[in-house]
């Protein structure tokens, strides 16, 4: 089981709401009974080389879960130059039951670093709906010492929910980046940053949030 390396939550305050959804209603509809499907149409980025990510969607449409099998950045000893950053840029193809929509309300990150005394990790991400503006960039610092397993969450606040415009086929693209630095360590010790699954969910119940069009 991952342990919480970092309490961090950030708030994204600055969402943009697609001009064709519609208006956000005072809570969130639960999740229709009719199944949602999500194909992954793109993967672009240094940490998701072609067949290294994939996708599942629960079966009560209340999340989706990006699993990647690749996806390192590392600094130091044995580490080549360029492997200090790694990203990955995906875009999913949701389709959701007739008559309804849905946001991205909570992300749930995890992964695996190990940092030498005075290296250091980052990890951010964004999302955006194909054809509309970017959310926020959501940004989590690891220290030496941080070591094991880690996971971090990102919230967003209900009135800054970002709906998938209703009726219309727009791609979810979904970016995230890691880095680590040897920072004031030797260099003589291997750091690294992993990111295992990208899960999102809605408070601690419900993965997505829904609403009728």
């Amino acid at each position: 089981m991952l342990q919480a390396l970092t309490a961090g939550v950030l708030f994204l305050s600055s969402l943009a709401s697609p001009a064709s959804s519609p208006a956000s209603p005072a809570k969130a509809t639960p999740p229709p009974s009719d199944k949602m499907t999500i194909a992954l149409v793109g993967l672009n980025g240094s940490g998701c080389a072609p067949g290294t990510a994939s996708v599942l969607t629960a079966q009560d449409n209340t999340a989706f879960t990006v699993l990647y099998s690749e996806y390192t950045a590392q600094a130091g000893k044995g580490a080549a130059p360029d492997e200090f950053r790694r990203n990955c840029q995906i875009a999913l193809n949701v389709q959701v039951p007739s008559g309804y929509t849905y946001a991205i309300a909570k992300t749930d990150y995890r992964g695996y670093l190990n940092l030498a005394p005075g290296a250091w990790a980052l990890q951010q991400a964004n999302y955006y709906f194909q054809g509309y503006s970017q959310t926020a960039r959501a940004r989590h610092n690891f220290n030496s010492g941080n070591n094991g397993d880690w996971q971090t969450t990102d919230l967003v606040g209900l009135e800054s929910y970002s709906w998938a415009p209703c009726g219309e086929k727009r791609y979810l693209n979904i970016n995230t980046e890691l880095r680590v630095g040897t920072g004031s360590s030797n260099g003589q010790t291997l750091n690294l940053i992993t990111m295992d699954s990208t899960d999102t969910a809605i408070g601690t119940i419900y993965h997505l949030a829904w609403k009728r069009c």
